[in-house]
This record gives C-alpha cells, structure tokens and sequence, in this order.
C-alpha cells in the first residue's frame, strides 16, 4: 500500500502539470445550470452510495463524496470565468479535499502511526498549497511557502523520531532537523 506521503507527492506533481491554461468556451447558462444540477445529483448518489458502509469506511466515502462535488463546483466556476484565480482556486480546493480525506484514513490508526499519518497528510496539503500559489506568488511569498514546507516535513521525520528514545531518539531529531533546514 502506498503511503499517504507518496500518494500526496504525486497529487502536487499533478498539480503542477495541470493544463489550466488550456480551456474551452465558457459554458452557456443552460450549460452551467444543466452541469450544476449534475453536480448535485452526483453528490447525492455517491453519498447514498456511502450508507451501506460502516464505521469509518462510512466516514471516508461521504469525505470523498464531498472533494469530489466541491472539485466539479470549482472546475464548472473556472471552466465559466476563465480567469487565472479560479484556476489556482481549483488546484486549491483538490488540495483541501485530499488532504480531508487523508486525515480521515488517518483515523483507522492509533497511537505514532496515526500522529505520522496525519502530519504526513498536513505536510502533502501545505506542499499542494504552495504548488497552487507558487505560479502567482513573489520570491518572497515563494520563500515563505519553501518554508513552511520545511517546518511541515520536519514534523512528519519528528514525529517518527518519536517510536525511538535515548540517544537514537536525539540523532533521529537532530537529522531531521539538518535535512529540512530547521534549528
């Protein structure tokens, strides 16, 4: 099984890949009506779909049920405008689904591995963010989103460090420091 951590590095490759520019013309009224009632209808079956589960496996179908319906909204809202921040507000919003249901498979763990689960997930949400806003951004707000990739990386390797005591434990935290820029 692939971790939440390579899966989230693949998503931000994605996103960097992902032909914004490259649109259609916008939709008619009739259209972006007739799409948003798709919308809504999808919505609704998939989260129907979700009452014959269980438990958390309930919780993580109606999370992607809802990525999902917010991704198409957010699409249909740029696919309309055309402008360059609804795009960037599309990567934004698949980031934030993502990262929701991350955090919801997070919750089928216990104890470091859940804590790493979901700092992993917050780290893969922070770098899809950055990636979002990197094209639009100032070298310093680019610096800033370098940083706070760093911090959230760092807490992922910390939180791994945790399993460890002693000195291994001090090493563990001292290399994660040195290998994500912290002091």
């Amino acid at each position: 099984m692939k971790s939440i951590h390579s899966r989230a590095a693949l998503f931000v490759s994605a996103l960097l890949l992902a032909p914004m520019a490259v649109q259609a013309a916008p939709p008619t009224k009739a259209e972006y009506d007739a799409a948003k009632n798709t919308i809504s209808a999808n919505y609704k079956a998939a989260k129907d779909a979700c009452d014959s589960l269980k438990a958390n496996a309930k919780d993580i179908c109606e999370e992607e049920a809802k990525a999902a319906e917010k991704n198409a909204r957010a699409e249909l809202e740029f696919r309309a405008s055309g402008k360059p921040a609804d795009g960037t507000r599309v990567q934004i919003v698949k980031a934030d689904g993502i990262y929701e249901v991350a955090k919801e498979r997070c919750d089928d763990l216990s104890g470091n591995a859940k804590d790493v689960c979901n700092k992993e997930a917050k780290a893969a949400h922070v770098a899809a963010i950055a990636a979002a806003k990197s094209p639009n951004a100032s070298a310093e707000s680019r610096a800033e989103a370098k940083e706070d990739v760093n911090e959230a990386k760092y807490k992922v390797a910390a939180e791994k460090c945790d399993t460890l005591s002693g000195d291994a434990k001090t090493a563990c935290i001292q290399a994660a420091k040195t290998a994500h820029g912290q002091r």
